[in-house]
């Protein structure tokens, strides 16, 4: 059984970095160009993982209705 934490789509972190930082801009939150959160709040990081979390049961909702 594979790591939980490991991504089974080639090319998903790429796609779920590109989507963190999108989200953090539409919430006003700056990221650090180091790439270093540990000064970020919880309330930022969770604001931006919840949003995150949201969107991609969108998206899943979005493709199941599609194939009914």
């Amino acid at each position: 059984m594979p790591n939980r934490n490991s991504l089974l789509v080639p090319g998903a972190r790429a796609a779920l970095e590109q989507l963190k930082f999108e989200i953090a801009q539409e919430l006003g939150i700056e990221l650090p160009a180091d790439g270093y959160y540990g000064n970020m709040t919880t309330h930022d990081m969770g604001s931006i993982g919840g949003t995150i979390t949201k969107r991609l049961i969108q998206l899943a909702e979005q493709q199941i209705a599609g194939r009914f």
